[in-house]
């Protein structure tokens, strides 16, 4: 008895407090992001957000020919989403190069947007002693009368 081997990308992305993990495996073209389908996750907006990778990607990879499904936590919900994007992304270009078309998708996706393969590496600015209430820049008021 031979068995198929199924060929499983791992990527990640990150944006501000949100992680997100994608898995990519031979499948029928189903996208599921914590377990739920991509169709009832989020509005229309977000849905065409994380899709965007998929359409920058159409000749090179047949999306109906895999699955992909992406673990998130932490963050916003913006974040989840940005997030999002970014790991599927890195996992298409690492799906494409078994058949070595990653450059050309690589390039074609830092062309539309850095961001879907770069992390965002913003970070809020620490809070300095003794106002760590009032945050890192804040000063006392000062009054004329």
């Amino acid at each position: 008895m031979t068995e198929k081997k199924h060929k499983t990308i791992h990527e990640a992305g990150k944006r501000k407090r949100a992680y997100a993990r994608a898995t990519i495996t031979e499948g029928k073209g189903v996208i599921r992001i914590n377990s739920m389908l991509l169709e009832a996750f989020g509005n229309n907006m977000d849905r065409l957000r994380i899709k965007e990778p998929l359409a920058l990607s159409k000749d090179i990879i047949d999306a109906s020919k895999i699955d992909i499904s992406v673990n998130v936590k932490g963050g916003g919900y913006s974040g989840q989403i940005d997030a999002i994007r970014t790991s599927i992304s890195r996992a298409l270009v690492a799906y494409a190069a078994k058949s070595k078309k990653d450059d050309m998708l690589k390039e074609r996706i830092i062309s539309y947007d850095r961001s879907l393969i770069v992390n965002d590496a913003r970070r809020t600015e620490p809070h300095k002693p003794s106002k760590s209430s009032q945050g890192p820049r804040a000063k006392r008021q000062k009054s004329y009368r």
